[in-house]
């Protein structure tokens, strides 16, 4: 028998909004050449739907990011719940944004040791569709951005 996932709230964005908040590491997907590759990332700042990302110039995930700059976000909860978040990774070189974010996040700081580090790159990933699934529903919903 096929499961019943719980019925949608009215507020579809808030409990998508809710979802990206609480769940840390989401799985980012990028193109290798014809290859689809994912990874879990550890977002250094979320507005909404849109997500910042650090990396190092030097990781197959810039090198992917930069021949094709179209991306995808997926979070999910222990209950299968699903946010995917489709957009475009866009270089942050906006210096105050770039302090904030750095003076937030002790980790990169640390590991890093300076904003000016020619290795340190930040993404900006801008959502053009987000989407959100149930456990079992296999349907997705379109969420307002």
């Amino acid at each position: 028998m096929r499961p019943h996932p719980e019925p949608l709230p009215a507020d579809l964005r808030g409990l998508a909004l809710e979802l990206v908040r609480n769940e840390k590491f989401p799985v980012l997907a990028t193109m290798d050449g014809e290859q689809p590759r994912a990874r879990p990332v550890s977002p250094v700042r979320t507005d909404g739907f849109v997500v910042y990302v650090a990396s190092m110039r030097g990781s197959h995930k810039t090198g992917e990011i930069d021949a094709n700059s179209r991306v995808e976000l997926c979070y999910m909860t222990d209950g299968h719940d699903q946010v995917r978040i489709t957009g475009v990774a866009e270089v942050v070189a906006n210096e105050p944004v770039v302090a904030e974010i750095w003076q937030a996040n002790p980790l990169l700081r640390s590991y890093l040791g300076s904003p000016d580090n020619p290795e340190f790159v930040l993404y900006r990933i801008v959502p053009h569709r987000v989407r959100f699934m149930r456990e079992w529903a296999l349907e997705y919903h379109d969420v307002d951005i």
